[in-house]
């Protein structure tokens, strides 16, 4: 068994959801995770602050509108009566349900419900196509068996338990007619699920692609297949930097840190599944099916420079007191307060009577500076950027840094972190230098 997951832009258009055709049909078993059609989803948000914000006229507007998207899909993408009137019956009854929310008050549980509605959509779109064409196909409603626990984290056992109970209703006895195709392919929907309390909600992080890294570790898949519009991991930021190439192999911690630090391509949460399964992830591009793009799994390659990732929208906070000086406890002051704040650090450098660090959510800044107030003095640098150097670094591996630092020599660094990961040497730069630095460490790394 395989999963295969395809992004927003895969299930766009009425072309592209029948282009997706050729990607899902075989006669190898497979679960295909489907995310919301491109846009749908930040429109479904904007419905849903018109809604709070008791902006209903509005509101009525922007489902009025969404719906005749999807009315316009509908009409391109099926050419049979029957698939056209199943088709009409689907946009109208979601889009009905939608509206219902017009006519109360609405909560943040209700929000949930609205934003769970693309997903919905595009899986059941994608299972009347298949059926019309004559590819059997099974929904499998991810509500039925995805749910995350009190604390919003994946229920790994529940997930296991009650997708294979989904899955044993569709098993394909080995003499049956259809056994290769009938109950085989599967179609479900990413990033929904239900909480604790059976409500649906959702995975927030990583979203789809959280989904079939999940499904594909609770099943022990084959493979987990990632399909976007760009050919595997780069070893830089294609979009900044000219010349780039796809990494052919990565390990799972080499990809939880080029994800973690920028890298746009995969969520880092949606790694750990995988990784703690042992299920090779497979990064694929949509629109070069051919090419081998990168694949993760556990085997580590050694001594090596693997990519560069740059994580943008950094705070560094340094934080100063005279008595830190052999005094007891100071560090754990000052972390418990990002802890109360729920407020994650990414790099961190310390001296005799400072310590400095950084954050990429400041929601919470001004609470945090006015606590660590009471005791130090406080100074804030926005505007930061983290680049990260990712590879296998092992403790007796020399001349990694000197390369590193040598591309940089002329560019401005705020903090150095280098140590604390055998697969990561990270800087923090001003965000103007960014552009700059991750072309001189193409240059200095790659020979690019």
């Amino acid at each position: 068994m395989k999963v295969l997951k395809f992004g927003g832009t895969s299930v766009g258009s009425a072309e592209r959801m029948k282009n997706l055709v050729a990607l899902i049909k075989s006669d190898e078993p497979k679960i295909v995770v489907l995310s919301a059609m491109s846009g749908t989803t930040n429109a479904l948000a904007e419905i849903a602050n018109s809604l709070y914000d008791r902006e209903n006229d509005k509101a009525k507007k922007l489902i009025d509108a969404l719906e005749k998207k999807y009315e316009g899909v509908r009409k391109e993408l099926y050419s049979k009566e029957a698939s056209l009137s199943k088709g009409k019956d689907l946009v109208k009854n979601h889009f009905e349900f939608i509206r219902s929310f017009t006519l109360d008050m609405f909560t943040a549980n209700e929000e949930k419900a609205i934003l769970a509605q693309g997903e919905l959509l595009s899986t059941a779109m994608v299972h009347y196509y298949l059926e019309e064409i004559g590819i059997n196909s099974v929904l499998l409603p991810a509500l039925n068996f995805m749910r995350i626990d009190e604390n919003d984290e994946p229920d790994l056992k529940y997930i296991e338990e009650n997708l294979k109970a989904e899955l044993k209703k569709y098993r394909t006895p080995s003499n049956s007619p259809h056994r290769g195709t009938g109950g085989l392919l599967f179609i479900t929907q990413g990033y929904i699920c239900r909480n604790a309390f059976g409500e649906i909600d959702n995975l927030k992080r990583g979203g789809s692609d959280y989904t079939a890294t999940l499904i594909g570790a609770a099943l022990a898949c084959e493979e987990i297949q990632i399909w976007t519009d760009i050919d595997g991991m780069h070893n830089n930021d294609p979009r900044i930097v000219d010349k780039t190439f796809p990494v052919t192999e990565l390990s799972f911690d080499e990809a939880a840190e080029l994800a973690y630090f920028g890298a746009k391509i995969l969520h880092p949460t949606c790694v750990l599944p995988a990784q703690k399964r042992k299920v090779p992830v497979r990064l694929l591009n949509t629109l070069q099916p051919d090419a081998k793009g990168t694949v993760i799994t556990e085997k580590t390659p050694t001594d090596r420079i693997t990519a560069v990732a740059a994580k943008d929208g950094i705070t560094a906070i340094n934080i100063k007191s005279a008595r830190m000086l052999l005094a007891y406890g100071f560090l754990r002051s000052v972390f418990e307060i990002f802890e109360r704040y729920k407020t994650p650090i990414d790099m961190i450098t310390t001296s005799e009577v400072a310590v400095t660090v950084t954050i990429d959510n400041p929601r919470n800044i001004d609470a945090i500076v006015k606590e660590l107030k009471e005791f130090c003095s406080v100074e804030l640098d926005k505007d930061q950027t983290i680049i990260c150097v990712v590879g296998s670094f092992t403790a007796e591996k020399q001349g990694v840094a000197v390369k590193v630092f040598d591309a940089l020599k002329n560019i401005p660094l705020r903090m150095i972190s280098y140590g604390g990961s055998e697969n990561n040497v990270s800087v923090l730069v001003e965000s103007k230098y960014k552009k700059e630095a991750l072309i001189a460490l193409n240059k200095g790394l790659f020979n690019l």
